[in-house]
């Protein structure tokens, strides 16, 4: 069984959006970050042949899977200007 992730501000649950998170209770805009369960480092992203492994680089070791934690990053969205 998988938890939902919840947001770091209102603890209201995260719903995957157009490949960021949203919480539904505030509306916040969140990236989720692979982080090492060790050092708590942002991980490298190993994608080949439909398998998706991460690597710590202050570890210098391949993370699995069921290891790997994920940090919530607020992301702001700016309005876009017209005319430039």
């Amino acid at each position: 069984m998988t938890l939902r992730p919840k947001c770091p501000k209102c603890q209201g649950y995260l719903i995957a959006d157009d490949g960021h998170h949203r919480c539904e209770e505030c509306s916040s805009q969140y990236e989720a970050q692979a982080v090492c369960d060790v050092c708590g480092d942002p991980l490298s992203i190993l994608k080949a042949c439909g398998a998706v492994d991460y690597f710590c680089n202050h570890c210098n070791e391949l993370k699995s899977k069921s290891v790997v934690r994920h940090r919530y990053l607020e992301v702001s969205f700016e309005p876009a200007r017209a005319g430039f």
